[in-house]
């Protein structure tokens, strides 16, 4: 069973954080839930085209105000 957290803000360290977890903790840890300001389609956006460390390799998606990242 894996471990559910949330991540306070979605700014660039929000984002690193959730990279590193999807790469790091595999089915350990689940992000159940994200609080930031910005609708969910340009933090989707955010996160899959960084201007420091490129595009990410997965599927990310905004889908009914929902951050869907490899489908999860």
């Amino acid at each position: 069973m894996a471990t559910g957290i949330g991540i306070n803000g979605f700014g660039r360290i929000g984002r690193l954080a959730l990279k590193a977890i999807i790469q790091r903790c595999g089915d350990k840890v689940e992000v159940v839930a994200v609080n930031d300001l910005t609708d969910a389609r340009t933090n989707a956006h955010l996160f899959k085209y960084d201007s420091n460390y490129g595009i990410y390799p997965g599927k990310v998606e905004a889908r009914d105000d929902r951050l869907i990242v490899d489908g999860q």
